[in-house]
């Protein structure tokens, strides 16, 4: 299966908080989107990598998806290297997407920033020939996305540009809150987090109408870029 889109998040839940409107716009368009975590995220304080990953299929479930696949990738541990470039790489190649979205270049959890630079260079590496990567046996094509646009995750940065998600929004929520072991649940008896808070959901919800505002939108996701975006008509943009 060929996909319009691949959102790559480095824990099972980075994809539905930081840019889930944006792949239920884009599904609701027509255009084909999968998810890939690279980890289970079993360093988490609450839950486990078991639940998280049902949690996910779920969460995929309720986005519409066409595809969630977990890498299996040291929650905490893993590296910006051949081996884990590798993994990724395999994957860009199997599906061919066309726009990757992925971690924030820089956050308040460690392993966003590097999970950024490493799926960002093996987007790179997998349009190299020389390169090469089996499936099943047989020799995978080398393929270069089109497009990288790192989304924006707990810390504020500001946007390169932004996607009006306002229609979505209420679908987005309920994506986050099939992580039921993370966000809050007043029945809980798991340890208290900086995510868990009741509060936690109120942010998510002002820090996206924050973004929307810019483009005088209820809710918005954004995006920073490290190549410049060109447009074909200044009329495009808002």
């Amino acid at each position: 299966m060929k996909l319009d889109i691949l959102a790559i998040g480095v824990h099972p839940d980075d994809v539905e908080l930081s840019c889930s409107g944006t792949l239920l716009k884009h599904i609701a368009a027509g255009k084909k989107a999968g998810i890939l975590d690279l980890t289970r995220g079993e360093l988490g304080t609450r839950g486990s990598a078991e639940l998280r990953t049902k949690e996910a299929m779920a969460s995929a479930a309720i986005l519409g998806v066409h595809v969630r696949e977990q890498l299996n990738m040291p929650d905490g541990f893993f590296e910006n290297n051949e081996t884990y470039q590798r993994q990724i790489i395999e994957v860009i190649r199997r599906y061919r997407p066309e726009i990757v979205l992925c971690n924030a270049v820089s956050d308040r959890h460690p392993d966003h920033g590097r999970a950024a630079k490493l799926t960002a260079d093996a987007c790179f590496y997998s349009g190299l020939v020389k390169i090469e990567t089996l499936e099943h046996g047989q020799k995978q094509s080398a393929w270069r996305p089109k497009a990288v646009y790192h989304y924006i995750q707990d810390n504020y940065i500001n946007p390169d540009f932004v996607v009006d998600i306002s229609a979505y929004m209420d679908k987005k929520m309920e994506s986050i809150m099939a992580f039921s072991s993370q966000f809050y649940d007043p029945n809980s008896k798991e340890p208290e987090t900086p995510i868990s808070s009741k509060n936690f959901v109120e942010y998510v919800k002002s820090k996206h109408a924050l973004m929307g505002r810019s483009i005088n939108a209820m809710y918005a996701e954004g995006y920073t870029v490290t190549r410049i975006p060109g447009v074909d008509n200044l009329f495009d943009l808002k």
